[in-house]
C-alpha cells in the first residue's frame, strides 16, 4: 500500500489534518510570541529616547539660561553686544549637538520586529521550497 493510499483511509486523513493544523497553530502562536517581545523592546527604546530628550532639554534650558545670565553680566560694562553674541553660540552649537546625537540613536535603532519579519520570510521560503 502506497502513502497515498494510507492517506486515503478516513482515520489517517484525520489524524494527518488535526497535526497539520496543531503544527501550524504552534507556528502562529509562536511568531506571535516573538512580536510581542519585540513590541516590548521597542516600546521601551521609544519610552527611553523621550525620556532622554525631554530630560536633556530642560536640564539644558536651565543651565544655558544660568550660564548666559552669568556671561552677559559680566560683561555688561565692557562687552555687551560681543557676550551677548557669544552665549548666542554657544547655545547654537549645544543645540546643533544634542539634534545630532538624538538623530543618530534614532536612525541607529534596530528595525521594529526585525526576527519576526526574519522568521516569517524563513516559514514562506520554507514552505514554498516544500513544493
Amino acid at each position: 500500500m502506497s502513502e497515498s493510499d494510507e492517506l486515503r483511509r478516513p482515520g489517517r486523513l484525520g489524524s494527518a489534518l488535526s497535526e497539520l493544523a496543531a503544527n501550524a497553530i504552534a507556528l502562529v502562536r509562536t511568531r506571535i510570541e516573538l512580536a510581542g517581545v519585540e513590541l516590548q523592546e521597542t516600546t521601551g527604546r521609544v519610552k527611553e529616547l523621550l525620556i532622554l530628550a525631554i530630560c536633556g532639554a530642560l536640564l539644558g534650558l536651565f543651565t544655558l539660561l544660568f550660564a548666559s545670565m552669568f556671561v552677559i553680566v559680566c560683561f555688561w560694562d565692557s562687552y555687551p553686544l560681543a557676550a551677548v553674541g557669544g552665549v548666542t553660540l554657544f547655545y547654537l552649537a549645544l543645540t546643533v549637538a544634542v539634534w545630532v546625537r538624538l538623530r543618530q540613536r534614532v536612525r541607529g535603532g534596530p528595525t521594529p520586529f526585525a526576527a519576526t519579519l526574519a522568521e516569517l520570510q524563513n516559514d514562506v521560503t520554507s514552505l514554498r521550497n516544500r513544493r
